[in-house]
């Protein structure tokens, strides 16, 4: 991302704010706001609409999942609570991810990642939401959204969708890849290329999606990359 990032912590203890400030200059490309007041906090979320806001959850005067709950649509959140029982809290109000204090700076920098690629798959996402491949000799329309997974055949690739159905177009693995949202789909195989918000369960040979009974294998050489992006996107328990 060439333009900094527009960020605000909210916390009602000051030595917490401290640390997120400190570890924001340390990562850089990050233009921090810090209150410590909740009220004040959330009145500056609602003017600003920042991209990133990192906020505690057990403040005096206001919880944080209230807060939570107001945010603009398009704002990323990190939760940074001492309650690690507030988590499934947090992230059932699509938290990016769930900072535990106290917390230290390795752990800080992943969840910062993390929501970087969110913050940056929506500044790119292409103007359209859908790709035309040829079938045979006919053009074919294909919804980004509806894509499982796609899969190599020599100078075709066949396209397989959540529904079932499944298109073999005119291209191979590479040209279609680059037609793809790079954030939303990951090559795991020289034959495979994934929607990562379909993983449902993976491990360093294999991964299983939503709606696929079979496993897919993952390529030796794309393992420890496949494995590091899928540990990123997916939440922690």
């Amino acid at each position: 991302m060439k333009s900094k990032i527009n960020c605000i912590a909210v916390d009602d203890e000051p030595i917490a704010l401290l640390i997120i400030q400190q570890f924001c200059e340390r990562l850089g490309g990050l233009d921090l706001t810090t209150y410590n007041e909740p009220r004040t906090g959330l009145e500056a979320i609602a003017r600003r609409k920042p991209d990133l806001v990192f906020l505690d959850i057990a403040m005096n005067s206001i919880s944080g999942l209230d807060i939570a709950r107001t945010l603009p649509r398009d704002c990323c959140l990190i939760f940074t609570s001492a309650h690690a029982q507030y988590a499934l809290d947090g992230f059932d109000l699509d938290a990016v991810d769930f900072l535990h204090k106290p917390f230290a700076y390795d752990r800080f920098e992943r969840a910062v990642k993390k929501a970087l690629r969110h913050i940056e798959t929506r500044r790119n996402k292409p103007h359209h939401d859908k790709i035309i491949v040829k079938q045979e000799y006919n053009n074919i329309t294909i919804r980004i959204a509806d894509i499982l997974y796609v899969e190599a055949m020599e100078n075709y690739t066949k396209i397989f969708c959540k529904s079932g159905d499944h298109i073999i177009a005119r291209t191979n693995l590479k040209s279609l890849g680059e037609r793809l949202p790079k954030h939303e789909f990951i090559r795991i195989h020289r034959s495979y290329i994934i929607a990562v918000n379909q993983v449902r369960r993976f491990s360093k040979r294999e991964i299983e999606l939503n709606g696929k009974q079979t496993p897919i294998p993952i390529g030796r050489q794309y393992a420890d990359s496949v494995h590091k992006t899928l540990v990123d996107f997916m939440p922690e328990e």
